[in-house]
């Protein structure tokens, strides 16, 4: 008998829902651990262990033994990260979630339009407390911190997408 996660339960020919399930609820306890709402943890866990990448609602429900509400909730916030997608099933009102290949480059890069914003933020902070105040010091070695670290993520994506393509392909 095969369930959503494409696991046989027989560890023969299929994989080992017990084995799914431990990943997913290990792998989600990591994501917690590093400040990850929980629901959303499950769900991001159970997509990328689904063989497809993508999953029903009804299915991650049934899988995770989580009502629609706590589903919808979680690919909201894994939406707003843009850690998942959603795509229409064809011929049918039904949605899919997915997770792509890309989907920790996707989340970083996105990342980088938030380090801009608080770096504008930062910048009318130290203006208004002006630079010579502990205060002012402090929030200009922060604005610092994140110009380097957006600088240095551009540069790491590149090398990222070289270092993908030779491992993995077109």
């Amino acid at each position: 008998m095969t369930d959503s996660t494409g696991a046989t339960g027989d560890g023969a020919g299929g994989r080992d829902a017990e084995a799914v399930s431990r990943f997913v609820e290990s792998f989600a306890a990591q994501l917690v651990e590093a400040g990850m709402q929980r629901m959303p943890a499950r769900v991001f866990a159970a997509l990328l262990a689904s063989d497809q990448g993508a999953m029903t609602s009804a299915e991650l429900g049934e899988q995770l033994r989580i009502s629609p509400a706590g589903v919808s909730g979680a690919v909201r916030y894994l939406s707003q990260q843009h850690m998942v997608s959603r795509e229409r099933e064809p011929g049918s009102r039904r949605e899919r979630y997915r997770v792509h290949s890309d989907q920790w480059y996707e989340a970083l890069t996105s990342r980088e339009a938030v380090l801009k914003r608080w770096g504008n933020a930062l910048r009318e902070g130290v203006a208004g407390l002006g630079e010579r105040t502990p205060a002012g010091r402090r929030l200009a070695e922060t604005l610092a911190f994140f110009e380097f670290v957006d600088g240095e993520l551009a540069a790491m994506m590149e090398r990222w997408r070289v270092h993908r393509e030779k491992i993995f392909g077109g």
